[in-house]
């Protein structure tokens, strides 16, 4: 075979061993033939033609874009700091790659938009305390928009809630007030009982004649336990003919 020849046997294989590309099992090609779409091309060995035809990689994996902290103002007029996350892949790579630009940046930046537009419209204490639900319309607001571009939002994440200074303090002074009155309210609630308790003792000492008496001379003996306690009472005729009767005097 002529020097010529061999030539051209070299750049022939040249031409289609740069033709050859490789796609992983998570990417799709999209190809681009004399600068129109041709197609999409699936996982493993594929082949475009050089000059001819242009390759795009498309990554098909679930993808997080973090959406930066930003001032939020609710519909009570209270400014917040909230950032969050946004879950989504591709289900078009052809319309992520004709469609749009940036498809990430894109998404990014409609969930600013609807976050701001989703918590303006509630006020405080429904932001606070339904924040999987702020994050559910959310998702579907944003879903809706960047279905045409190919891409499925799985799901988005509030993260943080950040309150002003000013009310982090209101708000710490009305949990302490609500510490507070909890701590009234149980201890009154002990006093209550406590109250009932004696009253159901005093009516069973009622019941019985001289049990009265007898629960006090008990209490006396218990407190003159200590040889250097001095007590001096005084007592009603009752119970100092009961003390008689037990001490044998009279």
């Amino acid at each position: 075979m002529s020097t010529p020849m061999w030539i051209a046997v070299i750049v022939v294989a040249l031409y289609f061993l740069k033709g050859l590309t490789l796609l992983y099992q998570y990417e799709r090609g999209v190809v681009f033939t004399l600068g129109r779409y041709s197609g999409v091309r699936e996982p493993g060995l594929r082949f475009v033609w050089p000059i001819f035809q242009n390759f795009r990689r498309v990554d098909m994996r679930i993808k997080t874009a973090d959406v930066p902290r930003q001032e939020v103002i609710t519909k009570d007029n209270i400014s917040l700091l909230i950032n969050t996350v946004v879950y989504f892949r591709v289900i078009k790579p052809e319309d992520v790659i004709i469609k749009i630009v940036d498809y990430v940046y894109a998404v990014r930046q409609y969930t600013q938009a609807a976050l701001r537009d989703v918590v303006g419209n509630h006020e405080l204490d429904f932001v606070l305390s339904e924040r999987e639900s702020i994050a559910n319309t959310i998702s579907t607001i944003v879903a809706q928009e960047t279905g045409d571009w190919g891409v499925m939002v799985e799901s988005i994440k509030i993260q943080d809630i950040e309150l002003p200074a000013e009310m982090k303090r209101a708000m710490a002074k009305q949990a302490e007030a609500e510490r507070e009155r909890r701590a009234v309210i149980i201890a009154s609630d002990g006093e209550l009982r406590a109250s009932e308790n004696l009253m159901n003792a005093a009516a069973n000492l009622n019941r019985q004649p001289g049990a009265l008496h007898l629960r006090t001379l008990q209490t006396i003996r218990d407190i003159a336990a200590d040889p250097s306690e001095k007590i001096v009472l005084f007592m009603p005729s009752e119970l100092a003919e009961a003390v008689k009767r037990l001490t044998g005097e009279g």
